[in-house]
């Protein structure tokens, strides 16, 4: 695996992370009067900082927001983001580990 694309798979699962813990937060503080969500967002800066290199991947990092307070909190919306981050999430730790089971079998001599 080459560095460019350990460390965006890298900043991404970190990103991904953050998002999971914001999502529980909101689900867990949904029914709190005057309850003001978060939001994380990565996915822009991470997609043109893989585009301009190693270097300016370094610095990305996940961005984490706080709502307007809201009337009531929808919870279902909320439990969707959770699953879709989730699966994201999976779907990149296979990744990583198809791409250091190619790396290994290199290594090894195809053995």
């Amino acid at each position: 695996m080459d560095a460019i694309t350990a460390l965006t798979l890298a900043r991404a699962l970190d990103g991904l992370h953050q998002r999971q813990v914001a999502t529980a937060y909101n689900i867990a503080n949904g029914g709190t009067p005057s309850f003001r969500p978060l939001t994380v967002r990565f996915e822009e800066r991470l997609r043109a900082a893989a585009q301009a290199g190693a270097a300016a991947l370094a610095g990305v990092r996940a961005e984490t927001t706080q709502g307007a307070a809201i009337g009531e909190q929808r919870l279902d919306l909320e439990l969707a983001t959770a699953s879709e981050t989730a699966l994201r999430y999976s779907a990149l730790v296979e990744v990583a580990g198809r791409c250091m089971a190619i790396d290994r079998a290199v290594v090894s001599g195809g053995r």
